[in-house]
């Protein structure tokens, strides 16, 4: 089960993942990140402090709109993976697909740069 929270802060897209994603749940995650496609935001931050497991069908969905952040020139970056996320992230190659930072000030910091 997930829950997943929307923060949008001076221009900062945040989604805040509580939980497990597997592949009946992945939705969630597919909508909120569809909504910030749908309306163009540039600036997007996953905050996965809370998120305790992923499966592939929740990496699916981050895979599914690198082409939709490139062609928006959207700035991505996720924070917070405990190390069992992020050893999974690590092995399928997401961490060099996409930023992976371990605080959120790391992210904040992050699209800050990327605006300069």
């Amino acid at each position: 089960m997930v829950e997943i929270e929307v923060n949008s802060d001076q221009g900062v897209y945040e989604l805040i993942i509580n939980g497990e994603i597997d592949a009946s749940s992945s939705i969630h995650l597919d909508n909120a990140m569809s909504i910030a496609v749908e309306q163009h935001k540039k600036q997007i931050m996953v905050d996965c402090r809370s998120l305790r497991y992923i499966s592939s069908a929740g990496l699916g969905v981050f895979i599914s709109y690198l082409e939709d952040f490139k062609n928006n020139k959207t700035q991505f970056v996720i924070f917070g993976l405990n190390d069992k996320v992020k050893h999974v992230f690590e092995l399928i190659g997401l961490d060099s697909l996409f930023i992976v930072v371990p605080t959120k000030d790391d992210a904040i910091s992050y699209l800050n740069d990327s605006q300069a």
